[in-house]
């Protein structure tokens, strides 16, 4: 990506991208306790990290801060990048940072149009439906910052990574057309 926006300039190129890719950002908020912070979803039975979409004219680290507030009621901001996850058969392009709290409030009693409940969980503890590439990025992230420290200094390099498992938009997917087609034949 660096080496096209050279060519032809970052707005050119970031335009170029969003044609060939579906972009989010997500966070990794960690508490005192190094637990992480997830939303339960409205449309299906999983837990997800804060992020999404990155919308026309922001940067994927203007998104995660962006979606942290708008999902958690939470002002954060960008520790460092963690990983940049590609799925190229399916155009999706997820970028992971480590996030801390400024500000704001957990807005947990408070139901968004997307999620249902919010909740801290130990990150040896997962719920057993948390999608699968967000735990993979959490995994990820618990090794790239240093756990326990008040600083969390970097230990490992940005990951760039091709995950093995779908992207959790077809986890979604699958999980919804798994459900209506048991509620097909319930119905019979």
């Amino acid at each position: 990506m660096m080496r096209l926006c050279e060519m032809v300039g970052c707005d050119a190129s970031w335009r170029l991208a969003r044609m060939m890719m579906a972009v989010g950002a997500f966070a990794t908020i960690l508490d005192a306790q190094n637990r992480a912070l997830l939303c339960h979803r409205r449309d299906g039975d999983f837990w997800w990290q804060p992020g999404g979409g990155v919308e026309r004219g922001e940067t994927p680290w203007q998104a995660v801060v962006r979606e942290a507030r708008e999902e958690t009621g939470l002002v954060v901001r960008v520790e460092r990048l963690i990983g940049v996850y590609c799925w190229p058969a399916t155009g999706d392009l997820i970028f992971s940072f480590h996030c801390v709290v400024t500000g704001g409030a957990l807005a947990a009693d408070a139901e968004s149009d997307e999620r249902r409940d919010l909740r801290s969980f130990p990150l040896d503890a997962l719920p057993p439906n948390t999608f699968a590439e967000h735990a993979e990025r959490l995994r990820d992230a618990v090794a790239a910052i240093c756990p326990g420290s008040h600083q969390r200094t970097p230990a490992i390099p940005t990951l760039l990574r091709t995950p093995s498992g779908p992207p959790a938009p077809e986890e979604l997917r699958r999980a919804q057309a798994e459900r209506r087609e048991g509620e097909q034949y319930g119905a019979r």
